[in-house]
């Protein structure tokens, strides 16, 4: 009885336990099989990464105030980011690794950058 490869069906040669001819197909297989997964990951890691490009770009001295119509009109996405930080006074800043925005009165947000 021989056993055919995973990926491509081509009759496998050698040891008993082998599922594969080769990388390659051990690579596209375990591709095909993770890919759901994977997706969200990796649009999730690309939206925070975009949104961290954005709060550096527009705040290049570490603390300014911009609008959020400036904050969408670069596609700032507000339903990412990777912390928040509440302070005594009750002030919630939303983080994107090391930069940071507080929502001000009037659509104004405060951009900072953690040291």
């Amino acid at each position: 009885m021989t056993k055919n490869c995973l990926e491509c069906q081509t009759p496998l040669v050698g040891r008993i336990d082998k599922k594969f001819c080769n990388d390659y197909c051990r690579n596209s297989y375990n591709n095909k099989i993770n890919k759901e997964s994977k997706n969200l990951i990796r649009n999730t890691n690309n939206r925070l990464r975009r949104n961290h490009r954005v709060l550096t770009s527009l705040n290049p001295s570490g603390k300014t105030k911009v609008t959020r119509s400036k904050l969408l009109g670069h596609n700032f996405d507000f339903n990412f980011f990777t912390s928040i930080y509440i302070t005594k006074a009750g002030n919630t800043y939303y983080y994107v690794y090391d930069q940071g925005y507080l929502a001000l009165e009037n659509d104004l947000f405060l951009l900072i950058r953690k040291e």
